[in-house]
């Protein structure tokens, strides 16, 4: 887990929103360095509509209730930072100690390591993917990822934490095969898992299967994959790309493309392994391998769930998603 901080370009926005000084004391603090450590800017939380609520009237006031229990009156709730919160209603000035009191604390940033440590036992990678996109005219951007991107210096010093993953590790037996299902940077454990496994000479067949938008740029850990490869550590590589052709694929569809093969490794022990997107793709990959178990172990819809069902109690499918 990583202590991220707000960008600063952000942070001084918000102020002048405020109408109020950076150097403000909230309690033995500034209000740049709280805004700037210590508050998340984004979403807008409820509490922060309520406060606004208590400052306007009429039919400003009825839309600052109504987001703050979660209603969406002008369609816009979902791109409602802090910031836009603000501009949404201009002319207001909460007090500042009231406003920050109505955020919410900046939380940790937790991502899946990497690497394994008998590489490099003083080494710890991260895959992080910066998210820079525009709504209207201010460009957005991730907090952890463009912290990461944008703001730490080569050398500097961050808090962090290791926690340890529960319920999400390589098969005991070194010689068991495994499937890893990991798109974007989803694929982080799994540069683990290989790294491990050739360290450590795993006989256990190793099957990745990756995707992410363009080849072209998208290709995470390409020559590192593609050496591992050749060297017989990586059995298989099935990748998918979304948007190198007018047909989107996606690794859910690669699944069912071999699924004859997919069901042969399941049926010799693999276990599987899904990392990242829990929203969509975990649950696109599980249907996916429903539809393959079904077509390919002969087996009805529910007596496919069923399976893969047990897969999941005997710890033989995995998912480490967020």
């Amino acid at each position: 887990g990583v202590y991220p901080t707000n960008d600063p370009a952000l942070v001084q926005a918000v102020i002048a929103a405020l109408g109020a000084s950076p150097d403000m004391p909230i309690g033995d603090r500034s209000l740049r360095d709280v805004l700037t450590d210590s508050l998340s800017l984004n979403p807008a939380p409820d509490t922060l509509f309520q406060l606004i609520s208590y400052l306007t009237g009429g039919e400003k006031r009825q839309k600052a209730k109504a987001l703050a229990t979660g209603e969406d009156p002008d369609g816009d709730a979902p791109t409602l930072d802090v910031l836009a919160a603000l501009e949404k209603f201009p002319g207001l000035h909460p007090d500042p100690e009231a406003f920050v009191e109505a955020l919410e604390p900046l939380q940790p940033r937790v991502y899946s390591i990497s690497s394994s440590p008998r590489i490099d036992p003083n080494r710890v990678s991260l895959t992080i993917d910066a998210v820079r996109y525009q709504i209207g005219k201010r460009k957005r951007l991730g907090v952890a990822s463009t912290f990461f991107a944008d703001r730490v210096a080569p050398g500097t010093k961050i808090k962090a934490y290791v926690q340890r993953a529960h319920g999400f590790s390589l098969p005991a037996n070194p010689a068991v095969p495994v499937i890893m299902v990991g798109p974007g940077t989803g694929i982080a454990p799994f540069r683990a898992f290989l790294q491990e496994r050739k360290a450590t000479r795993a006989q256990g067949r190793n099957w990745l299967f990756f995707g992410h938008q363009r080849s072209t740029c998208d290709f995470f850990y390409e020559d590192e994959l593609t050496a591992m490869k050749s060297a017989g550590v990586l059995t298989r590589l099935t990748l998918a790309w979304s948007r190198d052709s007018d047909h989107k694929i996606y690794v859910q569809d690669r699944m069912r493309e071999v699924g004859r093969d997919l069901w042969a490794w399941l049926a010799n022990g693999a276990h599987f392994y899904v990392c990242g997107d829990g929203k969509r793709m975990a649950k696109d990959v599980e249907r996916a391998l429903v539809d393959v178990v079904a077509a390919h172990g002969a087996r009805t819809t529910d007596e496919a769930i069923a399976f893969v069902a047990e897969l999941k109690k005997r710890g033989r499918y995995q998912q480490d998603v967020y």
